[in-house]
């Protein structure tokens, strides 16, 4: 099955490596201007399937510039606390949020997993802020967020993804590890996989089938607006033209390689 699986994505990317790779601004700011919904579709395409973010929402809808964001992941694991976590966690800089956080830059996010306890928060105002002095573009968390109107009032340039808002710290959890493998959400993310959000939820697009994603997307895209078009043009039912054909995908093509 497994088998299987791999050379039907492999036989769609056209490429064998599924190693992490660098994606780079332009593809993520190609991936920004696709809705979340299209970008969806291309990974169930490519075979992604395991890829929303289940239950994670932006809590910066209303924020201008901040509807949509797709950054690279820098990832942080929380575990539940226990004397052993705790003895090694020092604390301090060389705390596994600070070394995180520290890696997130421009085109990049923190995603955080602390298997979606919205008791606990991984940050408010004050740790979030080596995040906005860093100009990284966000933070998506698999739990809550706090202080979230001082990182609005105070001009953060966040956008901010999240279970649920909280006053709590992190009371039954600590920081544990950064730079692995995590969940969020229930999926997978591994670091520098590209995260896709807008006000309908939050997708993980592994590193190394962006590229492609992106292509399919902007396809696809482009035909459904043509198929919008032709439907107000000739005042008929959705269906005489959707869901568009591969023809329809063909024409588009056409149209934009004048």
């Amino acid at each position: 099955m497994y088998v299987f699986w791999e050379e039907t994505v492999v036989s769609k990317i056209g490429n064998s490596d599924m190693g992490p790779v660098e994606v780079s601004q332009e593809t993520l700011d190609g991936l920004k201007a696709i809705p979340t919904a299209t970008v969806y579709n291309a990974l169930r395409n490519f075979g992604s399937i395991f890829c929303v973010c289940e239950g994670i929402q932006n809590f910066t809808p209303f924020t201008p510039g901040k509807e949509r964001f797709a950054a690279r992941a820098r990832t942080l694991r929380f575990m539940p606390l226990r004397p052993d976590i705790a003895s090694d966690n020092s604390g301090g800089v060389d705390s596994p949020e600070y070394i995180a956080m520290g890696r997130c830059g421009p085109g990049d996010v923190l995603v955080a997993d602390i298997g979606g306890r919205i008791q606990d928060v991984v940050a408010g105002d004050v740790k979030l802020l080596q995040l906005a002095m860093n100009n990284a573009d966000g933070v998506v968390i698999d739990g809550a967020i706090r202080d979230l109107d001082v990182l609005l009032d105070e001009d953060y340039g966040l956008s901010v993804y999240a279970k649920a808002r909280s006053f709590h710290g992190n009371p039954s959890s600590l920081p544990a590890e950064e730079n692995v493998q995590i969940q969020c959400g229930g999926a997978l993310v591994r670091p520098g996989d590209v995260m896709v959000g807008d006000n309908d939820g939050v997708l993980v697009v592994p590193s190394w089938m962006a590229e492609k994603v992106l292509e399919w997307a902007i396809e696809h895209e482009g035909a459904e607006n043509l198929v919008k078009e032709k439907i107000k043009a000739e005042k008929v039912a959705p269906g005489k033209y959707y869901p568009p054909t591969q023809e329809t995908i063909e024409e588009w093509r056409r149209r934009n390689s004048q």
